[in-house]
This record gives C-alpha cells, sequence and structure tokens, in this order.
C-alpha cells in the first residue's frame, strides 16, 4: 500500500489552486527574496518565521496592486453605480491564504516556498486574524466584500480601523479571561493608509440660526485618516477596496484655544480624540448606550459620507448643472446599504449635507436620502435594539438631534393623517421613545430613511413584518423584503478543506466555486460507493488533522473515531449552550449507570466568547469547563465521551474546526436566531446538522429535506403557545428523571465539589427566569440526539445523507445573496467581465481617452 499523501503533496495534487508555471515559481521566489532583503532588511541567516511570513505577504500582494490599481480606474472612467457597504464591523480574519486563491497562486506560491526549503501553513499560521467583528454580523460583512468584488460590482466596504479587535480569550480555572487583541503590533502588509484623503469629522458645539440657515458652530474637530485593503475577487482580476477609518487629532488640538501654556499637557490629551478608533465593543445582540460608541457611529458615518460625496462630485467633473438638479442623479449613482442600525445616524447626516451645506429643500433632500439607503435588520431582541438617551445626543451631535425631530415631526404627521385619533400607534411608531429616559429607536429611523428593509432568513422577515415592525409593515409592505443570508465558498471550502473542494471538482468541475448551485450535480453520486468512500475519507482526514492540532495546542488526545459533536458561536442565553451541557450530562450519567453497555463516542467541543459583561454568558463557560473536568478525569468513561472548550474561537480556529466536524449544532429557541451562517459552513463542509426549525435551519431543512437534518424541538408557534399559557420550567423537572438528576448534579456541587453553590445562579436563572425555555426543548433534544447515534453507527448511511447535505448546500452562496440585493435593492447588475490583468495591454476603448491620466484616478 502506498504511504499517505504529506499535505504539501495534496495541495500540489489540486487543480482549483491554479496552474505551476515555471516562470510563475521563479517571479515568486525572486520577489520572496527582493521583500527578505529590501522590505525586512533581513538574510536568511537572521530571518525569523515571521520575516518569512511578511515576505510572503508582500509578494503575493505586489500581484494585487496592478489589478488594483486598473480596478479602480475601470471605475473612475466606466462611472457605474457605487454600492457601499456601511458596518462597524468587518470580521476579516487572515488574508494571505485567501488572497492566494482568488488571484490563482496558491499552487505556484506552495512550491515557491517549498524550493526554498520552508513550510507555507506554518507561515501562514504566524499572520494574526483581523479580529474587526464579534460574530455573525461581521463575518458576513466579510463574505459579502469576497461575493461583490467576485460578482464584479463596483462596492466598497467602510467601517473602523479598530487598533484592539475582539479581545483573545484565555480560559483559566476555567473561567474566561479576556486580553486585548493587538493585533497591529508587528505591522499589517495588507493595508495602505491614505493620509491624502483624510477628513474633519466633528462633535458637540450648538447651533445657530444664521441669515443662511441653521448653522453647527463651535464644534471639536477629530480627523479621519483612511486605511485602503485590497478585497480580490475569484479568479476576476477585479480588486475593490475596503476603507477603514482611524481617529487622529489635529495638530492644534487643544492648543487652540484657552490654554495658557500647557503644550505637554496638550499634546497628551490628543489620545481623548484617538480612542474613537481604539478598541471594538465586544458586544454580541447586546446594546450598551456608551458616548464612545456613538462617537464610534458617528465617525464612521461623518467621513464615508464625505468620502462618498466627494466621489460622486467626481465622477460629474465639469458639469454646469446647478448643485439642486445635480444631486437628482445621487440615489442612480450611490446605494448605501446599513449593516443593523450601527451607522443609523447616516440618513440624519446626509440630511445635514443635503440641507445645512448643499442648500437643498427638504422634501428634495428627503426623497433623494431614502432612495440611497437600505437597512438590513440583524435580530429581534429587545436587548439588542439600539435606543439612544435623548440628551446624549443632544449633547454630542445638536444639529443631528433637530434634524431627527423634524424626520419624526413629518413621520407622524403621514400617520395622523392615515389612522386620525390612533394615539398609541403614534406611539408605538414614533422615532422618540417616551417614559422616563427619552431614547431615540434607530430601528424607527432606519426603517423610516430607507427604501428598503429585509431580515436575513424567511422565517426572521417574517417576524419583522408581522411582529416587531408591524405597523411599519402595514404603512409600507412593499418595503419589507427578505435576503437569505450566505456564505464565500472560496474561504469556506476552498481555503479550509482543499481535499473535500477537489473532490467535488473531480465529479462537477470547477464551476461551482463561482455558482454554488451547481452542487445539486452531486446527487447523482449519493449511491456511488467509491465516492461515499472518498467523501469519508477525506472527513476522516480533517479529523485527524484537527486531532493533532489540539494535541499540539492543548495537549488534548481525542480520539478520532468518535463523533466530533461541535458546537461553535458566541456564548449566549438564547443559543443555548446550556442544552448541549445538560445533554453532556446526561451522556455522562448513561455511560456511568452501565458501564457496559454500547455506547456511540464522542468528542463534544464548545467554543465561543462571552462578552466581557455578560455574567450569566461567563457562568455557561464555567459550567461546561467543570462538566469537562469531570467527564474527562472519569476512568469508567475512557474514552467513550470527551468534552473540550476550545479556548479563543475566531475566524482562523473555524478554518480548522469547521472541516473536521460530523455534528453541528444550532439549538437556538425558535424565533431568537435571525439567520446563523455558521450552520450554512458545516452542511457546506459534510457535518450534519441537529437543530431547531429557527434562521436559516427552516431553509437548510427545505433545501436537503427534512429528513436530512436531525430537527427537533418547537416551532414558533409552540414557543407563542407556550408563552400564552405561562412556562414553568419546574413541570419538566418533575416528569423528566433524567433532567431532574443532571440539574440536581449541578446543584449540589456534584461538577464544583470546592464550591458547591458555584453554579446556583445557572440553576436559578432555569428554573425562575429563562427566556429561551431550555427545560421545554430537553426531551426532544435528548430523544434526537440518540437517533444521531443510531445513524452514526452505519457510516455508510450517515455519509450519503452527508452527501445530499453538500449536494443541497448551493442555496447559501452569499453570492446568491448578493445577486438578490443587487438586483432588488441596489438596482446594479453584477457583471462576469474580466478587466484585464496588468501585464496585458489595456482595450481600445480604455486608449480613447488618453487625458485620463493616473493622477485624476480618485480612489
Amino acid at each position: 500500500m502506498s504511504r499517505p499523501l504529506t499535505d504539501q503533496e495534496k495541495r500540489k495534487q489540486i487543480s482549483i489552486r491554479g496552474i505551476v508555471g515555471v516562470e510563475n515559481v521563479a517571479e515568486l521566489k525572486k520577489g520572496f527574496n527582493r521583500h527578505l532583503h529590501f522590505t525586512l532588511v533581513k538574510d536568511r541567516n537572521v530571518a525569523t518565521p515571521r520575516d518569512y511570513y511578511f515576505a510572503l505577504a508582500h509578494t503575493v500582494r505586489d500581484h494585487l496592486v496592478g489589478r488594483w490599481i486598473r480596478t479602480q480606474q475601470y471605475y473612475y472612467e466606466k462611472d457605474p453605480k457605487r454600492v457601499y457597504y456601511l458596518s462597524l464591523e468587518f470580521y476579516m480574519g487572515r488574508t494571505l491564504q485567501n488572497t492566494m486563491i482568488n488571484l490563482g497562486l496558491q499552487n505556484a506560491c506552495d512550491e515557491a516556498i517549498y524550493q526554498l526549503g520552508l513550510d507555507i501553513e506554518e507561515l501562514e499560521d504566524i499572520e494574526e486574524d483581523a479580529g474587526l467583528g464579534n460574530g455573525g454580523l461581521g463575518r458576513l460583512a466579510a463574505c459579502f466584500l469576497d461575493s461583490m468584488a467576485t460578482l464584479g460590482l463596483a462596492a466598497y466596504g467602510y467601517g473602523i480601523r479598530y487598533e484592539y479587535g475582539i479581545f483573545n480569550q484565555k480560559i483559566r480555572d476555567g473561567w474566561q479571561v479576556e486580553e486585548a487583541d493587538d493585533w497591529l503590533r508587528h505591522g499589517n502588509p495588507w493595508e495602505k493608509a491614505r493620509p491624502e484623503y483624510m477628513l474633519p469629522v466633528h462633535f458637540y458645539g450648538r447651533v445657530e440660526h444664521t441669515k443662511s440657515g441653521l448653522k453647527w458652530v463651535d464644534t471639536q474637530v477629530v480627523l479621519a485618516l483612511p486605511y485602503d485593503t485590497p478585497v480580490p475577487g475569484y479568479m476576476n482580476n477585479t480588486v475593490n477596496t475596503m476603507r477603514l477609518w482611524s481617529a487622529r487629532a489635529p495638530n492644534d488640538f487643544n492648543l487652540r484655544d484657552f490654554n495658557v501654556g500647557d503644550y505637554i499637557q496638550a499634546v497628551l490629551d490628543r489620545n481623548l480624540a484617538e480612542n474613537i478608533s481604539r478598541v471594538l465593543y465586544p458586544n454580541d445582540n447586546f446594546f450598551e448606550g456608551k458616548e464612545l460608541r456613538l462617537k464610534q457611529e458617528y465617525f464612521v458615518v461623518a467621513a464615508t459620507l464625505q468620502d462618498v460625496i466627494r466621489r460622486f462630485k467626481a465622477s460629474k467633473f465639469g458639469s454646469t448643472e446647478s448643485v439642486r438638479t445635480m444631486f437628482e442623479s445621487f440615489p442612480d449613482q450611490v446605494a448605501i446599504q446599513l449593516n443593523d442600525t450601527h451607522p443609523a445616524l447616516a440618513i440624519p447626516e446626509l440630511m445635514r449635507v443635503f440641507v445645512d451645506i448643499e442648500k437643498l429643500p427638504w422634501t428634495k433632500a428627503w426623497d433623494i436620502t431614502k432612495r440611497t439607503f437600505a437597512y438590513t435588520n440583524h435580530t429581534v431582541l429587545p436587548e439588542a435594539l439600539e435606543r439612544w438617551p435623548v440628551d446624549l445626543v443632544e449633547k454630542l451631535l445638536p444639529r443631528h438631534l433637530q434634524i431627527i425631530y423634524e424626520i419624526n415631526q413629518r413621520h407622524l404627521d403621514k400617520v395622523t393623517a392615515l389612522f386620525p385619533n390612533d394615539i398609541d400607534r403614534l406611539r408605538r411608531m414614533s422615532l422618540i421613545e417616551e417614559g422616563g429616559v427619552k431614547r431615540i429607536n434607530m430601528a424607527h429611523l432606519c426603517i423610516i430613511g430607507s427604501h428598503a428593509v429585509n431580515g436575513v432568513a424567511k422565517i426572521h422577515s417574517d417576524i419583522v413584518k408581522t411582529r416587531v415592525f408591524k405597523d411599519f409593515a402595514e404603512l409600507e409592505p412593499e418595503k419589507f423584503q427578505n435576503k437569505t443570508n450566505g456564505i464565500t465558498p472560496r474561504r469556506w471550502l476552498l481555503l479550509c478543506n482543499p481535499g473535500l473542494a477537489e473532490l467535488i471538482a473531480e465529479k462537477i468541475g470547477e464551476d461551482y466555486v463561482k455558482d454554488l448551485s451547481q452542487l445539486i450535480k452531486l446527487h447523482k453520486f449519493v449511491n456511488d460507493d467509491i465516492f461515499i468512500r472518498e467523501v469519508s475519507k477525506v472527513k476522516q482526514e480533517n479529523k485527524v488533522k484537527f486531532a493533532q492540532y489540539l494535541e499540539k495546542e492543548y495537549k488534548v488526545k481525542i480520539n478520532p473515531s468518535s463523533m466530533f459533536d461541535v458546537h461553535v458561536k458566541r456564548i449566549h442565553e438564547y443559543k443555548r449552550q446550556l442544552m448541549n451541557c445538560l445533554h453532556i450530562i446526561t451522556m455522562y450519567n448513561r455511560i456511568k449507570r452501565d458501564p457496559m453497555k454500547p455506547f456511540v463516542p464522542r468528542t463534544v467541543i464548545i467554543g465561543g466568547k462571552a462578552a466581557p459583561g455578560y455574567h450569566m454568558a461567563k457562568m455557561i463557560i464555567r459550567l461546561i469547563t467543570a462538566v469537562g473536568h469531570v467527564v474527562n478525569n472519569d476512568p469508567v468513561v475512557g474514552n467513550k465521551l470527551k468534552v473540550i472548550f476550545l479556548e479563543n474561537y475566531r475566524v482562523s480556529l473555524a478554518e480548522k474546526v469547521i472541516p473536521a466536524t460530523d455534528l453541528s449544532e444550532q439549538i437556538s429557541t425558535a424565533g431568537t436566531e435571525a439567520s446563523g451562517t455558521g450552520n450554512m459552513k458545516f452542511m457546506l463542509n459534510g457535518a450534519l446538522t441537529i437543530g431547531t426549525m429557527d434562521g436559516a435551519n427552516v431553509e437548510m431543512a427545505e433545501e436537503a429535506g427534512e429528513e436530512n437534518l436531525f430537527i427537533f424541538g418547537m416551532r414558533i408557534q409552540d414557543v407563542e403557545e407556550l408563552d400564552k399559557k405561562g412556562y414553568n420550567a419546574q413541570e419538566y423537572y418533575d416528569k423528566l428523571p433524567e433532567l431532574k438528576q443532571a440539574i440536581d448534579q449541578i446543584k449540589s456541587g456534584f461538577f464544583s465539589p470546592k464550591q458547591p453553590d458555584l453554579f446556583n445562579e445557572v440553576t436559578n436563572m432555569l428554573f425562575h427566569h429563562d427566556r429561551f425555555k431550555v427545560f421545554a426543548d430537553y426531551e426532544a433534544y435528548v430523544k434526537c440526539q440518540d437517533k444521531v447515534s443510531q445513524l452514526y453507527m452505519n457510516a455508510k448511511e450517515w455519509t450519503k445523507m452527508v452527501i445530499r447535505n453538500i449536494a443541497a448546500s448551493g442555496k447559501f452562496s452569499s453570492d446568491r445573496t448578493i445577486k438578490e440585493y443587487a438586483r432588488d435593492i441596489w438596482n446594479v447588475e453584477p457583471s462576469d467581465l474580466k478587466i484585464p490583468p496588468p501585464n496585458e495591454p489595456r482595450d481600445m476603448a480604455d486608449d480613447k481617452n488618453p487625458n485620463c491620466t493616473t493622477q485624476q484616478v480618485k480612489l
């Protein structure tokens, strides 16, 4: 029997990673050595692995630059409608490997680095994640950028360049401890600072009435310095831009006024201005009304809109039209997508620019504004909805508060005309919430100020329309849409699971990478014994590789032939990691009750970060680690059951664990998870799903057939009925002996003998204020898990179900999602035109414009 292929050899075989040309390899080696010498100022005697990573990154970046400049030049000349994706989070992860794949350089780089006597995977692992996001919302933005570039849209991602991204999570004595994520410490080879496009952003001050209208005066100025990161499309020579703003104090900061000579203090105080882009707020699905966060939200919006307007005006160069008619075409040239309510201040800010600066009449300005903006809602949890105190907005942004009041007044006048004497409707629909502290409801502002509002999965969009924003949907039903989320198959298949990607390409060709719906062709092979064996083999190799990683990084030994049961996502009560924990305890008790009874071995892997201020989420982590400690050290259990808490779950770790997973846990209470995207990544990578009918799970079951997922538990209607009736946790505890045993063990200190009452808050919550009804779904969940174990014993039937899932996952490409946004909301057409690469002359159409020098091209 031939020896198994090394990773290096396997990667060489893979055709979809690009062709290896001798010249190509020689050129890459030359570039690598040149950067090691001239950029890093090292030779091979003193270079560290990090130096080698940077040399490779710069070499790959060299191949982006020509395409990047040419793409922006092309947009400048053709002047297509621009799409601006505004988000406070872009959870990008690592860039090197994704860039090599999208440029078709992966194999050539592998070969070049191999010839230089280095291990490319080791170099890839040195790169820091760009952790500029918390979870789903930020990662969605990153997938969308990849798809927009791949579909040839003239799109820009705009956000904040946080100096510190999502914290690094350490587990110490079973507790989560946060460490700062100093991701820029060694420099970032992928960004380019653009000080020439620095822009002022104003805060505080007051509003003055002048002859020419209202003026916002006596403000404090912070400068926004843009950093550009290239976003390459897949094999189409398009390179778009993600522009992230960094806060800088102006040079006269604190030195202009009354400051009698405390020069040193004035310079030290520059930090106060620059703190705006210092750190990402680490909350997922939770609103924290802090002044610094409001400053961040306005900062990104104000800088971005100036940029958008500058670019719009530049495209109309030499136009003799008056300003008023000039802005008529604004919505035909500009689409702005608001990723949740975080950038909602863009609506009053654009109104301020139009009315106060460009002197448009209000109605004209409002019409243009509405036609420009569209809003994506990401959650229905009430604690996540942004409601800013009026007093805070008045202090920080006095003119914007006036504009918001005016928007609200006109809105309520419209509602009154349609529903006279319906005072309660006016109260429900107002932008301003009275009672206690007056607050501005940012979701209401987004709905009124946008021409389209969408949820992120069918069931979620339905809840948005019929419950959360029912009054608004009655007013303008045509405004509300669905756009089911998706994931980029480049990162989430080609990059993280090359073995599976290649296996699929052998069967159906390579086109599926840009058209994931083609995966449906795999249905033909569901009974093909050889294909079944190959799919199973790829999964097994991925499991072995992940097991080796866990052993190397965390010194834990796991059994690669056990079922890998994986639950990775942010820790939150609604995601019900606690229910998983109760199932672990139940399995443990079954093994202890009858150690000789056959048991399907499992490795349960739970990972995710808890917001630092979310006490209950931190207690849930502590419980999982405590249960793991007992289970993993019980000799009776042996290697039948292992529990791993996966430390510091992040994009680069997801890329390792997802391809190795057998069972994906998607068990939120029905009606709480807007969509989920992890569920899609697991499906595409050959895991089976145990889940509730929530979020995109519903559509996954629709695509694959409900019989090919392990669906359990209450549906939305059941949850409602239970709410009407009143949820009584005690009932379930009294009725279900295995649940009672598990809870009694937690309560009695079985898992925390040194602190028997450690988990009292957790059990107390489960009995008395569990909004997410863990006990109500426990029995159905455990029974469903038994079905999972049954099927896992039949490897062939399990793998056939896996193939049916992969074949049905095509809908969940972010390419499909973005095509829907483009056609239904932004009114732009995706293009498969391939811009010629930098080494080919530009076509004649471009050459006809000899006056367009590079000088004129505005990035």
